[in-house]
């Protein structure tokens, strides 16, 4: 990649960000450069509060599905639906995996030791595994009993009590949801993220099961182990998205191009910088570390060098998206390995 556009610019966009640094409130102050407090990307929570946050989530996923499951499940045994069925299994496999959530969560938060020197936060995206894991259950589960009420004899299901509970379970997911998914993002947590989309999977399903036993009632009994085969399919969709992101997580996968090019750009707001190489962006658990190669003046004294190299750093862990980055200095005209 070869550096483009005026000088006058590139000197604006440096001063800039500097200007950026300065003003950064570093909080709880966790990383330093040339005397400056730079927050590391999703450092801005601190681990106290990070440990309470973890806490409330883990409470309400727990509570939560816990209460709607054994509500759900007594509905389901009185009623006689598979819809209901398949939504009160559901319930149950979130409140178990959000048991192995926490715990795995503990773990995850566990300092960088002589044995993990990049720390546990590979555990994150094996917690949300165990989430799929579950969610595959309650699918198999809720495919189960629909066919056993297809190879019966389907009758039309009871309204009463069924449609007002599943109605106020579809608010208390709501609830659950909006909730988990903003300490998701607050904390940058692939599990707790994994636990808030399962509670948006739990309300299109619950919806779903409710329209199931509508439509039993009103218009064909069959009705209703339909409804519980389309929530089945709906719950191995989003296991599916949730295995596929975290087995990413797991295996290193790297940064998309358009992600690439940010990390680029972001060394080029450095005036100093001639041409940018070697990106190697890679994905350490849920965290994105960057290995980068960088070509400057080569005439220029080691510690000017070293100081690019610092503002270089800087520039791109600014990226939302970036972790840590490593930064290898060479001479204009110097590609190396």
């Amino acid at each position: 990649m070869t550096k483009s556009g005026s000088k006058n610019n590139q000197n604006d966009k440096q001063e800039q960000n500097r200007e950026q640094e300065m003003d950064l409130d570093c909080g709880e102050k966790t990383a330093y450069y040339n005397s400056r407090c730079i927050e590391r990307v999703r450092t801005d929570v601190s681990d106290s509060k990070r440990s309470r946050l973890y806490i409330k989530a883990i409470i309400f996923a727990i509570g939560g599905n816990l209460l709607l499951a054994v509500i759900k499940g007594i509905l389901a045994w009185i009623s006689g639906s598979s819809a209901v069925f398949s939504d009160a299994a559901n319930s149950l496999s979130d409140a178990l995996y959000s048991i192995i959530m926490g715990i795995g969560l503990y773990v995850s938060q566990r300092p960088a030791d002589e044995t993990h020197p990049q720390g546990h936060s590979q555990f994150e995206p094996l917690v949300s595994l165990f989430i799929a894991a579950a969610m595959a259950s309650a699918g198999i589960a809720a495919v189960w009993q629909s066919i056993q009420n297809f190879l019966g004899q389907a009758e039309p299901t009871a309204l009463g009590w069924t449609s007002f509970v599943m109605l106020i379970a579809i608010v208390v997911k709501y609830i659950m949801y909006y909730l988990v998914s903003r300490i998701g993002e607050k904390v940058y947590s692939p599990a707790i993220q994994a636990s808030a989309r399962d509670n948006l999977v739990d309300i299109i399903s619950t919806a779903i099961a409710l329209i199931g036993v509508w439509g039993s009632h009103f218009i064909h009994p069959y009705l209703d182990p339909i409804a519980g085969l389309v929530v089945a399919l709906w719950i191995f969709k989003a296991t599916w998205e949730i295995t596929w992101e975290n087995v990413g997580y797991l295996i290193g996968r790297g940064a998309d191009l358009e992600l690439t090019e940010k990390i680029a750009e972001s060394a080029f707001s450095v005036t100093e910088v001639a041409d940018v190489h070697r990106i190697v962006a890679e994905y350490v658990g849920p965290q994105l570390r960057v290995d980068m190669h960088i070509n400057v003046d080569g005439d220029i004294p080691l510690s000017k060098a070293h100081q690019i190299g610092e503002d270089v750093r800087n520039a791109v862990e600014r990226l939302e998206e970036v972790d840590l980055v490593y930064v290898h200095i060479e001479p204009i005209g110097h590609q190396g390995k």
